[in-house]
């Protein structure tokens, strides 16, 4: 018997200072039977980071051609393609290729620096992507936050992001490995 999708209702308050957007987001996520909390506490804040009216949860895990998160435009081309963990380098340039933007939010501590120093050199001229890590330490914390329902606040101010909720608040300080517009 196939295992079912668990089913999380997010009220987030996102603040963002860096870019002057303030906005109440209800999201529904279904989070696959092998995605772990840490996992989808960091797509939560990969929304946060990248929030827009436009910015959608996307099928992730359970679609190949499809990213964690995404933003399309009105005729359907995808403006942001949003992939956490640590995506094979064909993955990630098939999505530089059918995407405008896409970001890559990498999380695993020290296999995450591995998973960077073997793909990285190879990827840096691709001028559409970004990728960053969270520090070591950061996604078993945000995984704590998790809950059925969850009501989380997000403030992000030069670069810091606060995540708070009704058990805790976490601080991230997150890692720039790469920069879209360079290479």
């Amino acid at each position: 018997m196939a295992l079912k999708a668990t089913i999380f209702k997010v009220e987030m308050q996102i603040a963002d200072m860096d870019r002057n957007y303030y906005a109440d987001h209800a999201l529904t996520i279904a989070r696959h039977p092998s995605e772990t909390d840490e996992r989808m506490m960091v797509r939560l804040l990969a929304f946060a980071m990248h929030a827009d009216k436009a910015l959608t949860i996307a099928k992730g895990l359970s679609a190949d051609d499809e990213p964690d998160l995404w933003q399309r435009d009105l005729t359907g081309a995808i403006d942001v393609w949003i992939d956490v963990g640590q995506p094979d380098e064909k993955r990630i340039r098939r999505a530089c290729g059918r995407a405008a933007q896409v970001v890559v939010y990498s999380y695993s501590g020290h296999s995450a620096d591995i998973w960077w120093n073997q793909i990285g050199a190879r990827l840096e001229r691709i001028r559409n992507l970004g990728v960053v890590n969270l520090p070591a330490g950061i996604g078993p914390a945000l995984a704590k936050l998790a809950d059925r329902t969850m009501q989380l606040q997000c403030t992000i101010h030069d670069g810091q992001v606060w995540v708070g909720g009704s058990k805790d608040a976490v601080q991230v300080e997150l890692q720039v490995l790469k920069r879209a517009g360079t290479g």
